[in-house]
């Protein structure tokens, strides 16, 4: 895989406090469903910076902590490398586990990062995981966004460009089922007709789809935003038709969408972040369709951070999801927020444990 510098926005946390508002509906219970933790040249988000976050005033009851290629162990087997992320991951579980940080339960599921291309071979490394996790692992994801434009960059690494149509790969998908675990996928727009038919190909395995499943806004789809919505939307029906697909609402502050510096939104240049207002305002075309197609109870939100941290806050991030949740009722807002996350990826919320 082609490794290249990440292209997230920076957090400016000074900036970010420029924007300070009242947590609406502050007893919701949420299920933030994909969160990332890591310590890089480009930033540290752990345990602390976490903490703060959930803490800001949302109900933040669990996380889902996803694979994004930290704490990879150094020496072993290059197949075991992917471990190191998935023991990480549920060591910070323990520390919130504790209470010393708050009542969230962060990271208590974990979708980790083990190599599926290695086809029946990746059993021995979800086993590894599944130990190492004390059966936290819930999910395996891979590197599968690709673009023929040097302009769409959303990750520092580059997968190869038909991974999954490749036959070991789908393979390795398939043997997730034995384990009873999900796979997460994070594509493009252009990209969702190739995951239909893997996901169409293993039945058995619930597939994710990450971030509203990827409109993109930038390099060559940068003005032809009625297009990308109506290519997005065919794609999405399709994905919709199948049970074993899900879907995660948020992402849309990573760069490739277009509203840090496109669409007129131009959110992340700004000298004052965007209200909640505004960022519902701004998405709820992709949550009407994902809502009309999938149905609440196939939806969970996600805060994607410390991603698109670089354009909001969390506490402004929740308020513009409970904006756009505002019509739906009790039973659907309850879905969104924690009911979805917590079937999918097998989570006891409190209140549940007898």
């Amino acid at each position: 895989m082609q490794i290249v510098h990440a292209p997230h926005l920076p957090v400016r946390e000074e900036w970010l406090a420029r924007r300070q508002e009242p947590i609406l509906e502050p007893d919701l219970p949420i299920v933030d469903a994909h969160h990332h933790l890591w310590d890089r040249q480009s930033g540290r988000y752990l345990t602390d910076e976490f903490a703060r976050d959930v803490g800001s005033g949302h109900r933040i009851v669990a996380s889902v902590y996803v694979q994004c290629r930290s704490m990879l162990r150094e020496h072993g087997p290059a197949a075991m490398k992917p471990v190191g992320e998935a023991e990480f991951a549920n060591g910070i579980a323990a520390m919130f586990a504790s209470g010393a940080y708050g009542a969230t339960r962060a990271c208590d599921a974990i979708v980790g990062g083990a190599d599926l291309a290695l086809g029946d071979a990746v059993a021995p490394v979800l086993e590894a995981m599944l130990q190492v996790t004390g059966g936290r692992l819930r999910g395996i994801r891979n590197p599968l966004a690709w673009h023929s434009s040097a302009d769409v960059v959303s990750s520092p690494v580059t997968p190869p460009r038909d991974l999954m149509a490749n036959a070991d790969f789908r393979q390795g998908v398939k043997t997730l089922a034995r384990y009873g675990l999900s796979l997460d996928a994070w594509v493009y727009h252009t990209q969702l007709a190739e995951l239909y038919e893997l996901a169409s190909a293993a039945p058995d395995v619930t597939v994710v789809i990450d971030h509203f499943g990827g409109p993109l806004g930038v390099g060559p789809h940068a003005n032809s935003r009625e297009q990308v919505m109506a290519e997005w939307r065919q794609g999405l029906a399709r994905l919709a038709s199948l049970p074993n697909t899900r879907m995660k609402l948020g992402g849309a502050g990573m760069t490739v969408f277009g509203f840090g510096f496109g669409f007129g939104f131009g959110f992340a240049s700004r000298e004052t972040p965007p209200s909640s207002e505004e960022l519902a305002a701004a998405w709820r075309p992709y949550f009407e369709t994902c809502i009309e197609l999938f149905g609440a109870k196939r939806c969970m939100f996600e805060s994607n951070f410390p991603v698109d941290k670089g354009m909001f806050s969390y506490s402004v991030l929740w308020n513009a999801f409970k904006r756009l949740a505002q019509s739906l009722s009790a039973d659907e807002k309850s879905a969104l927020f924690s009911g979805t996350a917590a079937a999918t990826y097998c989570l006891r919320l409190p209140g549940d444990e007898s």
